[in-house]
């Protein structure tokens, strides 16, 4: 393979990963004779890949990254920001939605438990972008705001073209 395309593979940065439902490991992968390290989880171009394909990974992975990207924001997208909803929602669209956005055609299949875990974060960060109370539907928000839920998000992306 090496002299047929002129490319070397490090068999440092290279990990092993079965996709199977089984429970047990399979056989060992050598790379230039090189054994390479099985593991349970990937990382592939920014979407984190599990044996499972469960998505929980790569969800728990942006969850995180939101919520750190909205903490350095929250002085602008906060409750007490006295910037308009239209231009907080604008930048709720730019910076933060394509955060969780990237590669939903492939992890579209996740489990409703692991998409309700991006629908939690979506609505409070709605909830602060319009200062909203407790006793106000997610639902309300949404429609109010003309927001797609992450279902929604998932139903465009996931539609023939």
């Amino acid at each position: 393979m090496v002299k047929r395309w002129s490319i070397k593979a490090n068999e440092n940065k290279s990990t092993h990963v079965t996709f199977t439902l089984k429970r047990e490991n399979c056989p060992k992968v050598a790379l230039n004779g090189n054994q390479i390290p099985q593991g349970k989880t990937v990382k592939y171009l920014g979407i984190s890949l599990d044996r499972r394909l469960t998505w929980r990974t790569h969800i728990f992975a942006k969850t995180k990254q939101l919520g750190l990207k909205f903490q350095q924001m929250y002085w602008i997208l906060g409750r007490k920001s006295e910037l308009s909803i239209a231009h907080k929602l604008l930048i709720y669209k730019t910076i933060l939605k394509p955060i969780w956005t990237y590669g939903i055609p492939l992890w579209a299949t996740a489990s409703n438990s692991n998409i309700e875990i991006l629908q939690r974060y979506q609505s409070k960060v709605l909830r602060a972008i319009v200062n909203s109370p407790w006793c106000i539907s997610n639902k309300v928000i949404h429609a109010e705001l003309k927001v797609p839920t992450i279902r929604e998000e998932i139903t465009k992306f996931s539609v023939k073209r």
